[in-house]
């Protein structure tokens, strides 16, 4: 789940830097054009998996298209002048290296490189999402990315040793990525320049949307197996996990605003959660084939675990040299996520367990409840609460607590208006019960009556019928009071099993 988050902010922080790179005036808005792109790519992954597609085709096909024109033509100039080109645009010139190549500059290159190896898990996590036969074009694409993907390092690294090109302080004045001065020194800066950081810009933010294809699957398959809450399990209107999708987005969100957008700042955090991953999912598919055993079981066993000592070893790398550049703060969430999620699960068993029933319906105890209605002053929506009542129960008490001193005034009303009718037309009259407040306090008092009535009747329930007025417009509701609301507040808050608490509004 960390290494979804983190893919997504690095995918929108790198295609960011490389549209600063073209235009430097635009390196203060650093964070404002990484949300503006985070925005963007939630609208588009909003209007589902078939359109979302569509969209990414152009962008990545250009991209692989430009970085291969610049990698080949850059190959043929460097062969042509014996290994050192003359470039179209000089790129900044480098300080003199002052570090001796020690073991542990040797630990720091490797745990930054090892980060350009994750994004091929999309795929296997991913399967299900390609089209009949999914398991043969799935291993076409995981195939056609690997090919591009060495092809892409190799020329990348082979041509930056022979145009003297390096990295560059992104927070420092100036700030020119990789690519942007590998395409300027072998193509200049024209129309293919700003092309192909087009193309760069557009595929790296949307090689964020390998998070938003599949961070929504995983949370949906855990919070089915009650590790995550069941919200995550819920299918939007086009059959999106839009739940996941706004986890997703706000924590990317609060990632970029932390780290100020800056690619280099995330990478630490990207590679722990990228080869955790790996190294659970190799030594998982170990166990698998030990289980499954069978012809070829070994084989595969030890490919496996092949794989899952040289991630594991690559993890304690990156772990270690990166620690303090902010790998320390996955190291912390991971385990802080995995007792979050174990506190879910224990709430969920709980709550099935005391769910559980495994007996017929109950028939003993079916008494009429003891009813409460709160009574302020004679209204229509009293009257309605009343007459409802009345028709649950024949033990109804109207409460009034008395904070305006107006106990003559109350009673006056409940006898013209309500015991008297009621009296006349041979019912049982409701009982009027009056509740002292000498500070004026309303609810405090009303709420320690009602559970004064439910422990002084444990034989039966009580029912609280909340009389409320409801408007028509919602700018109308900050001119009435929200006392029912709260009402029912606190004794869902206070109450217990046989505290019933029922709503009975009154539309305006």
């Amino acid at each position: 789940m960390i290494d979804y988050i983190l893919n997504s902010a690095v995918g929108i922080s790198a295609g960011v830097g490389a549209l600063v790179s073209a235009f430097p005036a635009l390196q203060p808005h650093t964070l404002a054009l990484c949300l503006a792109i985070l925005f963007l790519l939630t609208l588009i992954n909003m209007r589902g998996v078939k359109d979302t597609g569509s969209a990414f085709l152009i962008p990545t096909y250009l991209f692989v298209g430009t970085l291969l024109v610049v990698i080949v033509v850059g190959a043929i100039r460097a062969v042509a002048a014996h290994g050192h080109p003359q470039p179209v645009i000089a790129p900044p010139h480098l300080p003199a290296s002052v570090s001796l190549l020690t073991l542990w500059l040797l630990a720091k290159v490797f745990a930054s490189g090892c980060t350009a190896m994750t994004g091929v898990e999309a795929v296997s996590n991913g399967v299900m999402a390609f089209r009949e036969p999914t398991k043969k074009n799935a291993k076409r694409t995981l195939t056609i990315i690997i090919v591009l993907l060495m092809i892409f390092l190799a020329g990348i690294a082979l041509l930056c040793r022979a145009y003297d090109i390096g990295a560059t302080d992104p927070g420092g004045v100036g700030y020119q990525s990789i690519l942007s001065q590998l395409i300027s020194a072998v193509m200049g800066r024209g129309w293919f320049y700003y092309l192909a950081i087009a193309s760069i810009l557009t595929v790296l933010a949307l090689s964020a949307n390998t998070s938003y294809a599949d961070f929504p699957r995983l949370t949906r398959a855990i919070a089915q197996r009650d590790y995550l809450p069941h919200v995550f399990k819920i299918r939007g209107r086009r059959l999106l996990y839009s739940h996941g999708i706004y986890a997703l987005v706000g924590f990317t969100a609060c990632l970029l605003i932390v780290f100020g957008g800056v690619t280099d700042r995330l990478i630490p955090l990207f590679a722990i959660g990228a080869f955790l991953a790996f190294t659970l999912s190799q030594a998982g598919m170990v166990m698998h084939w030990k289980r499954q055993g069978g012809k070829g079981s070994g084989r595969r066993m030890i490919i496996n675990g092949i794989g899952a000592l040289a991630t594991g070893a690559t993890l304690l790398v990156v772990l270690i040299a990166k620690f303090t550049e902010g790998a320390w703060i996955t190291a912390i969430l991971i385990p802080a996520l995995m007792i979050t999620m174990s506190a879910v699960k224990r709430h969920y068993d709980r709550v099935n367990r005391e769910l559980a029933v495994d007996c017929c319906i109950r028939l003993d105890r079916l008494d009429e409840p003891l009813i409460l209605v709160p009574l302020d002053r004679w209204t229509r929506i009293a009257e309605k609460g009343l007459r409802f009542a009345m028709k649950l129960s024949d033990h109804v008490q109207a409460v009034h607590v008395d904070a305006e001193e107006c106990y003559e005034e109350v009673q006056q009303m409940w006898e013209q208006n309500v015991a008297t009718p009621i009296r006349d037309s041979g019912r049982t009259v409701p009982e009027l019960v009056f509740v002292a407040s000498p500070y004026r306090f309303v609810l405090g008092p009303l709420v320690e009556y009602i559970l004064k009535v439910e422990c002084d009747n444990p034989d039966r329930q009580v029912a609280v019928l909340v009389p409320e007025l409801v408007v028509k417009h919602w700018w109308q509701t900050p001119l009435h009071n929200q006392r029912a609301q709260l009402l029912k507040l606190l004794l869902l808050v206070r109450g217990n099993q046989r505290i019933i608490v029922i709503n009975i509004p009154w539309y305006l």
